[in-house]
């Protein structure tokens, strides 16, 4: 009876402590604010090509140069002989390439056979002059005695005549020792000049007639470019114009034009021009250039203003050039451009460029056409601003 009566009060309590919770709960969250959802990207946004450093052209100084071929030579060279026929080459002191000074012994004949005549010829001037005095001695006699009517004229003229002939053989005797003593000296090869040898003929033990060549040798050790130049180019230039020689391995020297040809090729129509090549150290004689050699070179004919660009900035397509100029919209357009002269890293532009345009320095051999791209300022460089064509036109004005 107790049990059925208490079992609706646990009832009701039990439902007002659920509906008090669920109360409390709801209010709660009704408090709180909710967080915002993130906004969604849109779908179709472009997204940058490449990120680049910009540059705009500059006005610089370029050297006006005009371009040749030709080869390297030797400025003179001397062609060093003996002077004796018979005679055997006892010694060869020097080879091809050494380096020699003016009379510098580069070889020796054997003397033997000289030495005996030049022993033979001074016996001669001593009997020649014995002679000579017993004649001497004679003719004053007959002098002395002249007015006494001792000699007869006949006589007196033979020994003065005697007299004449003793000193005339004297005479003769000490020419032929001169004679014998100048082929002793001649059995030494002297050089006639400073240089550097360029052929060698002489060998040990042969016997070279008169007047051939032994050596060869390039005076001084200078060189010289010969550079071809067309007719309608000889007159732009002249004796000291400054040249940068370049050799075929990469070596450069800087001449200065000695002479230009008196004459033209009447069948190429090409003239010579002789550029002076400065002579190297003993240690760097002919290791760059080589008479004979091939080299080209560009004659220095002033100077003159031009537009400018990085080697970097400009992209070659299909033969031709392209820069690629950044515009307002940070997207690129592509340009063709003629260029010109190189100096150093910069390239001049002769065609197709405004002076005002801001260009793609860094990465502009991966853009194409209309592409968009992110710049960025180059270290330690503020950032070059696009100018619009508008703005370009005004400050033009």
């Amino acid at each position: 009876m107790h049990l059925i009566q208490r079992h609706p009060l646990a009832t009701a309590l039990i439902v007002l402590a659920l509906a008090g919770g669920a109360g409390a709960l709801f209010y709660g969250k009704k408090d709180k604010p909710a967080a915002p959802a993130p906004a969604a990207a849109p779908a179709n946004a472009a997204r940058p090509a490449l990120t680049v450093t910009t540059i705009v052209p500059q006005r610089s100084e370029l050297p006006i140069a005009l371009s040749a071929n030709g080869n390297v030579a030797a400025w003179q060279e001397a062609s060093i002989a003996g002077e004796l026929n018979g005679l055997r080459l006892a010694e060869v002191l020097v080879n091809v390439g050494d380096v020699v000074q003016r009379g510098q012994l580069l070889a020796r004949f054997a003397t033997e056979s000289i030495q005996t005549d030049v022993a033979q010829a001074r016996a001669g001037v001593a009997e020649a002059t014995a002679q000579a005095a017993e004649a001497s001695a004679n003719a004053d006699r007959v002098r002395t005695l002249q007015n006494t009517g001792t000699f007869s004229g006949q006589q007196m003229k033979q020994i003065l005549t005697a007299e004449q002939t003793a000193k005339a053989r004297v005479e003769s005797a000490v020419a032929s020792l001169a004679a014998q003593t100048l082929r002793l000296q001649n059995t030494q090869v002297l050089s006639p000049d400073s240089g550097v040898i360029s052929a060698r003929n002489a060998t040990v033990g042969a016997v070279p007639g008169n007047g051939m060549e032994l050596f060869r040798l390039i005076r001084q050790g200078r060189l010289e470019w010969r550079a071809e130049v067309t007719s309608s180019e000889l007159a732009r230039l002249r004796p000291g114009t400054p040249v940068l020689v370049s050799a075929a391995s990469g070596a450069q020297r800087t001449g200065r034009v000695r002479m230009v040809g008196p004459t033209v090729d009447p069948q190429t129509r090409v003239g010579l021009v002789y550029v002076d090549l400065p002579s190297p150290s003993s240690a760097q004689m002919g290791a760059t250039f080589l008479p004979g050699m091939f080299a080209k070179g560009e004659f220095e004919l002033g100077k003159s203003s031009g537009l400018t660009v990085p080697q970097q900035a400009v992209v070659v397509r299909d033969g031709f050039s392209y820069v690629f100029r950044l515009n307002p919209d940070q997207r690129v357009s592509q340009l063709k451009v003629q260029v010109g002269r190189r100096v150093g890293e910069r390239l001049e532009v002769l065609q197709g460029l405004d002076a005002q345009a801001v260009l793609v320095a860094s990465g502009a051999g991966f853009l194409n056409d209309g592409d968009l791209v992110k710049q960025v300022a180059a270290p330690g460089v503020s950032p070059a601003v696009p100018v619009t064509p508008a703005a370009a036109a005004s400050a033009a004005k």
